[in-house]
Protein backbone atom coordinates (compact mmCIF):
# COMPACT_ATOMS: atom_id res chain seq x y z
CA UNK A 1 0.00 0.00 0.00
CA UNK A 2 1.21 3.57 -0.90
CA UNK A 3 0.94 7.10 -0.91
CA UNK A 4 1.79 9.61 -2.67
CA UNK A 5 3.00 13.11 -1.27
CA UNK A 6 2.38 16.58 -2.67
CA UNK A 7 2.20 19.59 -2.46
CA UNK A 8 -0.79 20.10 -0.70
CA UNK A 9 -0.68 16.77 0.70
CA UNK A 10 -1.50 12.98 0.59
CA UNK A 11 -3.08 11.28 -1.98
CA UNK A 12 -3.62 8.10 -2.51
CA UNK A 13 -2.26 6.17 -5.47
CA UNK A 14 -4.88 5.61 -8.22
CA UNK A 15 -4.75 2.99 -10.51
CA UNK A 16 -6.25 5.18 -13.72
CA UNK A 17 -4.41 7.17 -16.58
CA UNK A 18 -3.58 10.50 -15.99
CA UNK A 19 -2.72 13.18 -18.72
CA UNK A 20 -4.54 11.10 -21.56
CA UNK A 21 -6.15 13.31 -24.31
CA UNK A 22 -8.69 12.38 -26.40
CA UNK A 23 -9.27 13.27 -29.69
CA UNK A 24 -12.99 13.11 -29.90
CA UNK A 25 -13.38 11.42 -32.83
CA UNK A 26 -11.32 13.69 -34.70
CA UNK A 27 -9.11 11.57 -37.35
CA UNK A 28 -7.61 12.28 -40.79
CA UNK A 29 -10.17 10.55 -43.07
CA UNK A 30 -13.12 12.93 -41.72
CA UNK A 31 -11.20 16.30 -42.29
CA UNK A 32 -13.23 17.65 -44.81
CA UNK A 33 -11.06 18.17 -48.34
CA UNK A 34 -11.44 22.34 -48.66
CA UNK A 35 -9.72 22.69 -45.42
CA UNK A 36 -6.28 24.03 -46.37
CA UNK A 37 -3.79 22.78 -44.03
CA UNK A 38 -2.25 25.58 -41.85
CA UNK A 39 1.66 25.10 -43.41
CA UNK A 40 0.39 26.66 -46.70
CA UNK A 41 -0.60 29.78 -45.31
CA UNK A 42 2.50 29.93 -43.70
CA UNK A 43 4.67 29.60 -46.51
CA UNK A 44 6.25 32.71 -46.88
CA UNK A 45 5.26 34.53 -44.46
CA UNK A 46 7.23 35.13 -41.40
CA UNK A 47 4.77 36.47 -38.56
CA UNK A 48 4.38 35.84 -35.12
CA UNK A 49 1.35 33.84 -35.56
CA UNK A 50 3.73 31.19 -38.02
CA UNK A 51 5.89 30.94 -35.61
CA UNK A 52 6.63 27.39 -34.19
CA UNK A 53 4.96 26.55 -30.67
CA UNK A 54 7.19 27.53 -27.63
CA UNK A 55 8.36 23.91 -26.43
CA UNK A 56 6.32 22.79 -23.45
CA UNK A 57 7.65 23.59 -19.98
CA UNK A 58 10.01 21.54 -18.57
CA UNK A 59 8.48 20.28 -15.20
CA UNK A 60 9.75 21.29 -11.83
CA UNK A 61 12.24 19.80 -10.24
CA UNK A 62 9.98 19.12 -7.38
CA UNK A 63 7.68 17.08 -9.18
CA UNK A 64 10.41 15.08 -9.69
CA UNK A 65 10.94 14.88 -6.28
CA UNK A 66 7.62 13.97 -5.36
CA UNK A 67 8.40 11.56 -3.19
CA UNK A 68 6.15 8.08 -2.09
CA UNK A 69 5.52 6.53 1.62
CA UNK A 70 5.19 2.86 1.45
CA UNK A 71 2.66 1.58 4.48
CA UNK A 72 4.44 -1.52 5.94
CA UNK A 73 1.77 -3.35 7.70
CA UNK A 74 3.08 -5.49 10.30
CA UNK A 75 0.88 -6.96 12.36
CA UNK A 76 -3.20 -7.50 11.72
CA UNK A 77 -5.06 -8.44 15.53
CA UNK A 78 -8.15 -10.51 14.93
CA UNK A 79 -10.94 -12.23 17.03
CA UNK A 80 -13.61 -14.21 16.46
CA UNK A 81 -15.84 -17.02 18.92
CA UNK A 82 -16.65 -20.62 18.44
CA UNK A 83 -19.65 -20.81 20.32
CA UNK A 84 -19.14 -23.77 22.18
CA UNK A 85 -16.68 -24.90 25.35
CA UNK A 86 -13.58 -25.96 24.99
CA UNK A 87 -11.65 -28.44 26.27
CA UNK A 88 -8.06 -27.52 26.78
CA UNK A 89 -6.50 -30.22 27.63
CA UNK A 90 -7.81 -32.68 24.43
CA UNK A 91 -6.49 -29.67 22.34
CA UNK A 92 -2.94 -29.76 23.80
CA UNK A 93 -3.02 -34.25 23.33
CA UNK A 94 -4.46 -33.79 19.91
CA UNK A 95 -3.63 -30.74 18.28
CA UNK A 96 -0.73 -29.83 16.30
CA UNK A 97 1.63 -27.04 16.63
CA UNK A 98 0.15 -26.29 20.21
CA UNK A 99 1.10 -25.26 23.66
CA UNK A 100 -0.54 -25.66 26.66
CA UNK A 101 0.02 -22.42 28.88
CA UNK A 102 -1.64 -23.53 32.73
CA UNK A 103 -0.86 -20.48 34.05
CA UNK A 104 -2.29 -17.82 31.59
CA UNK A 105 -5.58 -20.86 31.45
CA UNK A 106 -5.03 -20.62 27.59
CA UNK A 107 -3.60 -22.75 24.29
CA UNK A 108 -1.37 -20.94 21.81
CA UNK A 109 -1.59 -23.01 18.14
CA UNK A 110 0.40 -21.96 15.52
CA UNK A 111 0.21 -22.09 11.69
CA UNK A 112 2.71 -21.34 8.61
CA UNK A 113 0.62 -20.45 6.01
CA UNK A 114 -0.26 -17.49 6.40
CA UNK A 115 2.43 -17.11 9.74
CA UNK A 116 -0.09 -16.40 12.29
CA UNK A 117 -0.55 -17.45 15.95
CA UNK A 118 -3.91 -17.91 18.00
CA UNK A 119 -4.51 -17.56 21.72
CA UNK A 120 -7.27 -20.00 22.37
CA UNK A 121 -9.80 -19.74 25.87
CA UNK A 122 -11.89 -22.43 26.76
CA UNK A 123 -14.78 -20.31 26.77
CA UNK A 124 -14.60 -20.47 22.68
CA UNK A 125 -12.77 -17.02 22.37
CA UNK A 126 -9.90 -17.58 20.09
CA UNK A 127 -7.55 -14.24 19.37
CA UNK A 128 -5.48 -14.61 16.25
CA UNK A 129 -2.23 -12.55 15.62
CA UNK A 130 0.60 -12.36 13.07
CA UNK A 131 -1.27 -11.49 9.66
CA UNK A 132 -0.27 -9.03 7.27
CA UNK A 133 -3.29 -7.84 6.07
CA UNK A 134 -7.04 -8.30 6.96
CA UNK A 135 -7.35 -11.24 4.26
CA UNK A 136 -5.11 -13.24 5.94
CA UNK A 137 -6.53 -12.71 9.14
CA UNK A 138 -9.63 -14.60 8.04
CA UNK A 139 -8.50 -17.20 6.26
CA UNK A 140 -5.65 -17.96 9.54
CA UNK A 141 -9.21 -17.37 11.34
CA UNK A 142 -10.89 -20.12 9.74
CA UNK A 143 -8.35 -22.32 9.72
CA UNK A 144 -8.00 -22.27 13.54
CA UNK A 145 -11.76 -22.90 13.75
CA UNK A 146 -11.76 -25.99 11.12
CA UNK A 147 -8.43 -27.43 13.41
CA UNK A 148 -10.78 -27.32 16.15
CA UNK A 149 -13.64 -28.75 14.17
CA UNK A 150 -11.49 -31.68 13.32
CA UNK A 151 -10.45 -32.34 16.95
CA UNK A 152 -14.27 -33.04 17.77
CA UNK A 153 -15.89 -29.74 18.85
CA UNK A 154 -18.91 -28.21 17.54
CA UNK A 155 -17.25 -25.45 16.17
CA UNK A 156 -19.80 -22.12 14.74
CA UNK A 157 -17.37 -19.26 13.30
CA UNK A 158 -18.88 -16.02 14.65
CA UNK A 159 -18.43 -12.63 15.50
CA UNK A 160 -15.21 -12.21 13.23
CA UNK A 161 -13.93 -7.99 13.48
CA UNK A 162 -10.32 -7.02 13.14
CA UNK A 163 -9.08 -5.45 16.10
CA UNK A 164 -6.13 -4.01 15.76
CA UNK A 165 -3.61 -2.82 12.86
CA UNK A 166 -0.09 -2.14 13.57
CA UNK A 167 1.24 -0.10 10.68
CA UNK A 168 4.93 1.68 9.86
CA UNK A 169 6.03 4.04 7.30
CA UNK A 170 8.94 6.52 7.29
CA UNK A 171 8.64 10.26 5.59
CA UNK A 172 11.22 11.55 3.20
CA UNK A 173 12.81 14.22 5.72
CA UNK A 174 13.48 13.92 9.60
CA UNK A 175 11.69 15.33 12.15
CA UNK A 176 11.96 18.40 14.79
CA UNK A 177 10.05 16.43 17.80
CA UNK A 178 10.51 18.73 20.63
CA UNK A 179 9.56 21.60 18.73
CA UNK A 180 6.41 19.51 17.47
CA UNK A 181 5.17 18.31 20.72
CA UNK A 182 5.83 22.09 21.96
CA UNK A 183 3.27 23.46 19.33
CA UNK A 184 0.41 20.44 19.67
CA UNK A 185 -1.22 19.79 22.98
CA UNK A 186 -1.90 16.15 21.82
CA UNK A 187 1.14 15.16 21.53
CA UNK A 188 2.89 13.41 24.44
CA UNK A 189 6.87 13.17 24.47
CA UNK A 190 8.88 11.98 27.30
CA UNK A 191 12.44 11.42 26.22
CA UNK A 192 13.02 9.32 29.69
CA UNK A 193 10.67 6.88 28.60
CA UNK A 194 10.64 6.62 25.49
CA UNK A 195 12.74 8.28 22.45
CA UNK A 196 9.12 9.45 20.24
CA UNK A 197 6.26 11.47 20.05
CA UNK A 198 3.29 10.15 21.28
CA UNK A 199 0.70 11.93 19.03
CA UNK A 200 -3.00 10.32 19.20
CA UNK A 201 -5.67 11.08 16.36
CA UNK A 202 -9.60 10.81 17.02
CA UNK A 203 -10.77 10.83 13.51
CA UNK A 204 -9.81 8.03 12.81
CA UNK A 205 -9.00 6.56 16.19
CA UNK A 206 -5.20 6.12 16.44
CA UNK A 207 -2.22 6.33 18.08
CA UNK A 208 1.17 7.25 16.27
CA UNK A 209 4.85 7.49 17.35
CA UNK A 210 6.47 9.87 15.76
CA UNK A 211 10.58 9.70 16.01
CA UNK A 212 12.94 12.46 15.02
CA UNK A 213 14.75 9.75 11.93
CA UNK A 214 11.45 10.24 10.80
CA UNK A 215 9.83 6.95 11.15
CA UNK A 216 6.07 6.42 12.14
CA UNK A 217 4.45 3.72 13.68
CA UNK A 218 0.38 3.99 13.53
CA UNK A 219 -1.83 1.73 15.79
CA UNK A 220 -5.40 1.77 14.38
CA UNK A 221 -8.28 -0.68 14.23
CA UNK A 222 -8.14 -0.87 10.37
CA UNK A 223 -6.14 -0.66 7.13
CA UNK A 224 -8.01 2.22 6.34
CA UNK A 225 -8.00 4.07 9.30
CA UNK A 226 -3.62 3.55 9.29
CA UNK A 227 -3.66 5.07 6.09
CA UNK A 228 -6.19 7.88 6.79
CA UNK A 229 -3.58 8.40 10.06
CA UNK A 230 -0.97 9.17 7.75
CA UNK A 231 -2.97 11.41 5.57
CA UNK A 232 -3.96 13.06 9.09
CA UNK A 233 -0.35 13.88 10.37
CA UNK A 234 1.33 14.29 7.57
CA UNK A 235 0.93 18.41 7.30
CA UNK A 236 1.41 18.35 10.65
CA UNK A 237 4.56 17.58 11.00
CA UNK A 238 5.88 18.81 7.66
CA UNK A 239 6.31 21.87 8.81
CA UNK A 240 8.94 20.79 11.44
CA UNK A 241 10.76 18.95 8.90
CA UNK A 242 14.54 19.29 9.01
CA UNK A 243 16.71 20.41 6.64
CA UNK A 244 18.74 18.30 3.92
CA UNK A 245 21.91 17.41 4.83
CA UNK A 246 25.28 17.17 2.46
CA UNK A 247 24.70 13.28 2.47
CA UNK A 248 20.78 13.38 2.06
CA UNK A 249 21.68 16.19 -1.00
CA UNK A 250 24.42 13.13 -2.11
CA UNK A 251 22.00 10.53 -1.85
CA UNK A 252 19.02 12.21 -3.54
CA UNK A 253 21.57 13.00 -6.49
CA UNK A 254 22.38 9.74 -6.73
CA UNK A 255 19.22 8.22 -6.81
CA UNK A 256 18.02 10.86 -9.77
CA UNK A 257 20.84 9.10 -11.55
CA UNK A 258 19.54 6.17 -11.08
CA UNK A 259 16.30 6.97 -12.00
CA UNK A 260 17.47 8.61 -15.40
CA UNK A 261 17.88 5.82 -18.34
CA UNK A 262 21.42 5.06 -19.36
CA UNK A 263 22.61 6.67 -22.93
CA UNK A 264 24.61 5.07 -25.18
CA UNK A 265 27.88 5.41 -23.79
CA UNK A 266 27.02 4.37 -20.44
CA UNK A 267 25.50 0.79 -21.95
CA UNK A 268 28.62 0.00 -23.17
CA UNK A 269 31.13 -0.27 -20.10
CA UNK A 270 35.29 0.96 -21.10
CA UNK A 271 37.82 -1.41 -20.72
CA UNK A 272 39.60 -2.58 -17.58
CA UNK A 273 42.92 -1.17 -17.80
CA UNK A 274 44.29 -2.81 -15.05
CA UNK A 275 42.60 -6.12 -15.00
CA UNK A 276 42.74 -8.35 -11.84
CA UNK A 277 44.50 -12.08 -12.64
CA UNK A 278 43.72 -15.00 -10.68
CA UNK A 279 47.12 -16.27 -8.83
CA UNK A 280 47.29 -19.58 -7.76
CA UNK A 281 49.98 -21.23 -5.32
CA UNK A 282 51.58 -24.31 -6.80
CA UNK A 283 52.77 -26.94 -4.52
CA UNK A 284 56.38 -25.26 -4.15
CA UNK A 285 54.83 -22.33 -3.39
CA UNK A 286 53.09 -23.84 -0.23
CA UNK A 287 55.86 -25.66 0.28
CA UNK A 288 57.56 -22.32 0.84
CA UNK A 289 54.90 -20.74 3.10
CA UNK A 290 55.04 -23.78 5.20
Amino acid sequence: MATLIQENGIKELSKGTHGVVSNHGITAHNVASHMVPDHEYCEGAAGPACAAPDPAPAPAADEEDTPEIDIMINNVVCSFSVKCHLNLRQIALNGVNVEFRRENGMVTMKLRRPYTTASIWSSGRVTCTGATSEDQAKIAARRYARALQKLGFQVRFQNFRVVNVLGTCRMPFGIRIIAFSNKYKEADYEPELHPGVTYKLYNPKATLKIFSTGGVTITARSVNDVQSAVERIFPLVYEFRKPRSAADEEALRQKRAGRAPPGPAAQQAPPLTDPMHLVTLSDDDNDAWE
